[in-house]
């Protein structure tokens, strides 16, 4: 094995890799896989991929249920949001500031739990003091204070993601022209909440058409995104045409032991126990005694 491990840094990590993500990153191990199979190592006659034929039938099966392998944190939300978990904050929907929360680090991605139910997930940041601001999380605060949008680090990372769009964007200006500064920008938060229950591109659509016609109020882009999704043949809904994240076991659940799995294969131990009455003689014995 750890040869192994010396054998794939020289011939598939030097130089090391440049991928946009872990995704990337595994299809590439994918691909380094596939051309070892067809490897011959030292003098054998047959390939990796070949042996591994013969030998796949005899491996033990893959466990029916999943295995948690995150780490579990138990944070508590601090008056700005975010939890922290290791080096980096996570944000969370504020209305959860104050309390303790459950939290699952994995290789890729952070799961946010209130009990048993999931409130975020953030990919996994690995620089030190990193922060992952998702915009949503705070509209009900930008509600009663607007004005904390336009220099926010949530609304930059939300351009940064493309989810904060130009047609956002164009009605965030012309809301402000016809409303006013603070009205404008309420008017905005009241768009993106819709956001929560219909799909980001009928969301955009509306926009577009509520800017063609003059409007600029929430009640507007909310019917023209209907509108658009409803002239392509499908529901503007969320939850009826976008996938929601795989559930998740929450930490307060009792997780699968690999002990355990093992242990359960193996056949009832009928040794007696051990004798320990020698033993317990030596609880009777105090140093320095018998030296007198």
């Amino acid at each position: 094995m750890e040869g192994q491990v010396g054998y794939w840094r020289r011939n598939y990590l030097t130089p090391v890799p440049r991928v946009e993500s872990l995704g990337e990153l595994n299809a590439a191990f994918t691909e380094f896989e596939r051309a070892e199979e067809k490897r011959r190592i030292g003098m054998r006659i047959r390939t990796i991929g070949q042996d591994f034929t013969q030998e796949a039938p005899l491996l033990l099966p893959l466990p029916e249920g999943p295995f948690e392998t995150g780490i579990a944190f138990a944070p508590h939300v601090d008056r700005y949001g975010m939890v922290a978990v290791r080096v980096c904050r996570y944000s969370v929907p504020v209305r959860f500031i104050g309390r303790t929360v459950h939290v699952l680090l994995r290789s890729d991605e952070v799961v946010v739990f209130h009990g048993r139910t999931e409130i975020a997930r953030h990919p996994r940041l690995t620089t030190k003091g990193a922060e992952r601001v998702v915009l949503d999380h705070f509209l009900e605060v930008l509600l009663t204070k607007p004005g904390a949008l336009a220099g926010s680090e949530a609304l930059e990372q939300a351009r940064r993601a493309g989810t904060f769009t130009p047609a956002h964007e164009a009605f965030w200006s012309a809301a402000k022209r016809a409303l006013g500064e603070s009205d404008g920008t309420k008017a905005l938060v009241h768009v993106l909440l819709l956001h929560r229950h219909l799909q980001h591109r009928d969301v955009v659509a509306g926009i577009r058409a509520a800017l063609t016609a003059g409007a600029c109020t929430a009640d507007v882009v909310a019917l023209e995104a209907r509108r658009a999704a409803e002239s392509e043949g499908r529901s503007p809904t969320v939850t009826a045409t976008t996938p929601l994240p795989e559930p998740v076991v929450p930490t307060d659940l009792p997780l699968p032991s690999l002990t355990e799995r093992r242990t359960a294969r193996l056949p009832p131990d009928q040794r007696p126990l051990p004798a320990l009455d020698r033993w317990d003689q030596l609880l009777q014995h105090r140093p320095g005694r018998d030296s007198l």
